[in-house]
């Protein structure tokens, strides 16, 4: 390592599926998000870690900005909103589909006001004309002050090494925080558990899956497999019975896809056990929310 090695803090922010979890695990070269077309996936704050020779950017990708409808809702937005006042530069991604809505509106206006240097990511280029792009950038311009203004499509990976180099602009002489090999700091118990709700989010009703939580209480390792037991949590009764499905079937599904990706990322054998319990309107409990993962260590 040189004198010169650079390193910094980078919140990915948004409203909710514009692609933050997809642009995140590009950057990771893996799965490390969630990602799903059902809003507010991604419930707290994930880190990427893309270490170079020459630097180690950290990323957050951080639950999607929205109006909130119980304690889990007002957690998610505090997490995203704190994580702009902790970093070195933000990224804020929109989904170039959509066109610029009301809430964007308000959140490139904070930006401004929290005075750290902010990138606008035009995500999912790749679906429009590019001729559309340019009334977008211009909107944009006049709405808020910022550094630069990239379009990409994280899917693609179209656009991604520009955006690293204009991160790399706002870095400062620092310390490799994590191992150059690090690409996260989840551990493999949490994103166990995230892969399963995935799955979940992919298979289920629109509703089901945002009253869902999943708690992994055994992971062993073996010799030649790893044994995970995992409790699926939901909030009403008619849901457990739809989240088991007709003989189990959907049970069984949800289990099947989530043991592949899991075993992708531990690159051996697993055995999935899902059980699925009940309880009721857990996401108002400020003890279930921290007791399930979903905490930053401050007050909801």
């Amino acid at each position: 390592m040189t004198n010169t090695y650079k390193s910094g803090f980078c919140a990915i922010i948004g409203m909710p599926n514009v692609g933050k979890s997809t642009l995140l695990n590009t950057i990771a070269g893996q799965k490390i998000a969630i990602i799903s077309d059902k809003p507010q996936t991604t419930r707290n704050k994930i880190l990427a870690i893309h270490s170079t020779p020459t630097e180690q950017i950290i990323f957050t990708d951080t639950p999607g900005i929205h109006d909130p409808h119980n304690k889990l809702g007002e957690f998610m937005v505090k997490a995203a909103e704190d994580s702009m006042r902790d970093t070195d530069v933000v990224v804020f991604v929109v989904d170039a589909t959509r066109g610029i809505r009301k809430k964007e509106r308000e959140i490139a206006q904070s930006i401004n006001s929290i005075g750290v240097p902010a990138v606008l990511v035009i995500n999912k280029i790749d679906l429009i004309e590019k001729e559309d792009l340019l009334p977008m950038i211009a909107d944009f311009s006049s709405i808020a002050d910022f550094e630069d203004i990239i379009p990409i499509s994280a899917k693609t990976n179209d656009g991604v090494d520009r955006l690293l180099s204009i991160i790399r602009a706002y870095l400062e002489e620092g310390p490799m925080f994590y191992d150059e090999d690090a690409v996260t700091d989840q551990p493999e118990r949490a994103i166990a558990a995230e892969i399963i709700r995935e799955k979940m989010l992919w298979l289920l009703e629109e509703e089901i899956p945002h009253g869902i939580a999943i708690e992994i209480t055994a992971m062993k390792e073996k010799k030649n497999i790893t044994a995970i037991h995992a409790n699926i949590y939901c909030e009403r009764k008619s849901h457990k019975g739809i989240i088991i499905g007709k003989h189990g079937e959907m049970l069984k599904k949800i289990g099947t896809l989530a043991r592949e990706d899991i075993e992708k990322m531990l690159d051996k054998k697993v055995y999935l056990e899902l059980w699925v319990k009940i309880k009721d309107d857990w996401r108002n409990s400020d003890f279930l929310i921290r007791n399930f993962g979903y905490t930053n260590d401050d007050e909801i």
